[in-house]
């Protein structure tokens, strides 16, 4: 019935897929019976867990008055004043469907502001699935090119050579090689396209001269800085950019802004939004959507942001603290070749003795790979869903229970494993 046997190619399967009932808080019921610690949530969607309950109420009473309408409704507004309000960087604002959608028409708000087409992106970070932020987010050691001059590659099969060819691929936390490129075409360039910490690409650790550089260089070069914050607006109260100091012109955000339900948006300066406008005539970007801004999104978003407080932010970097601090201090005691990367409530456990700068570092070989099978297979057999080689998240549903439930996880895995790691030296 569906060509892989699913509707999306990032569902796991050990070696099927795992079937789900329904979800309780920090938990997931599958169709066997069995009760899951949730490190997923849906790719970092759900920060207050499953079955949130002031967002189920809120979309019960909702759902007998109309679930989309042509006409734009007080919800769309509710939400848009929150995030103006919360995210330093969005002055103006427009809803869409999906973290691609936000990514896709920043990048084209950015062309149409700046007159210029050429974008410019980090090797190996996801954003979504429009051809131009597809470039090289999955390249490998045979496609990847020098580390001085990063290749530009097509993400699959028939994707037209000349959108790679509109593409500068930097490294992250590269400066000289930032500096390169943009000496080569900034002149060209309409943005460069940055997670402040790249989460596909090994959630790396931004440092400040490289997040210094991107916001100065673009302004020496008229170019825009797009942050795809569609994951990682949950880093902070006030989204990750702010957290560590970058300034971008636009912001895409996704996820938790939608409360569990479908969302984008495409935040940022309102001189650079005016290209949305239409004031009575054809907007220079027309943005539409049958579903952008429904109110089932809205409000759902609204009241689980609402509940995201200064607060609760701080609860959750301290939960993600005491996760990839008891993670670290497993290692050290088994002496094992892994490290701990990540911030807030996300962290990812690398197969790889030192903490990667780039993709590049962060790429596993094939015997790292299979140590990270065995890694999420282990957390599976104790009921626990690890992502494969993507950021783990928290919820507000967890307790400390749940949190040293991972450390110990991590633990046995460790000591069960630990001959086939004896001399790894990468």
């Amino acid at each position: 019935m569906f060509p892989d046997g699913t509707t999306r190619v990032t569902v796991e399967r050990d070696p099927l897929p795992t079937y789900i009932s329904r979800g309780e808080g920090a938990y997931l019921v599958d169709v066997d019976g069995n009760r899951l610690l949730d490190l997923n949530n849906n790719f970092t969607t759900l920060i207050h867990g499953h079955g949130y309950l002031p967002v189920a109420d809120a979309i019960a009473d909702l759902l007998h008055k109309g679930t989309c309408f042509s006409n734009p409704t007080e919800h769309e507004l509710g939400l848009a004043e929150l995030l103006v309000q919360r995210i330093p960087a969005i002055e103006h604002i427009r809803f869409v469907n999906s973290g691609t959608e936000a990514v896709m028409f920043a990048i084209k708000a950015a062309r149409v502001f700046t007159g210029r087409s050429r974008i410019a992106r980090v090797e190996g970070a996801y954003h979504g699935a429009y051809d131009w932020a597809e470039v090289s987010q999955g390249a490998s050691p045979a496609s990847w090119g020098p580390e001085d001059a990063p290749a530009s590659t097509t993400s699959y099969a028939g994707a037209p050579q000349s959108v790679a060819e509109e593409v500068d691929v930097i490294r992250f936390n590269d400066v000289e090689g930032l500096e390169r490129r943009l000496a080569m075409s900034g002149g060209d360039l309409a943005c460069i396209l940055i997670d402040p910490m790249p989460s596909r690409a090994g959630l790396l650790a931004p440092e400040p001269a490289f997040i210094e550089a991107v916001s100065n260089l673009a302004r020496q070069h008229g170019v825009l800085v797009v942050a795809d914050e569609v994951l990682n607006l949950r880093q902070g109260y006030r989204g990750a950019s702010a957290r560590f100091g970058l300034v971008p012109d636009l912001i895409a955000a996704g996820k938790i802004i939608g409360g569990g339900f479908p969302v984008g948006a495409i935040g940022g300066r309102k001189e650079v939004m005016g290209v949305f406008a239409s004031l009575g005539a054809r907007p220079a970007l027309p943005q539409g959507g049958t579903f952008s801004a429904n109110p089932v999104s809205m409000v759902a978003g609204r009241v689980a942001m609402e509940a995201l407080t200064s607060a609760s932010f701080e609860r959750l970097d301290e939960m993600g603290a005491r996760v990839r601090d008891g993670l670290s201090a497993a290692i050290v005691r088994h002496d094992a070749p892994f490290i701990v990367t990540g911030s807030a409530s996300l962290f990812r456990i690398h197969p790889k003795r030192q903490a990667p700068r780039d993709y590049r570092q962060a790429y596993p070989t094939p015997e790292q790979n299979s140590w990270m099978t065995n890694l999420t297979s282990h957390f599976r057999q104790l009921d626990i869903l690890l992502p494969f080689g993507a950021a783990a998240c928290l919820s507000t549903a967890m307790t400390n229970t749940d949190l040293d439930l991972i450390v110990e996880a991590f633990g046995d895995f460790l000591e069960t494993y630990e001959a086939d790691f004896a001399g790894a030296t990468a």
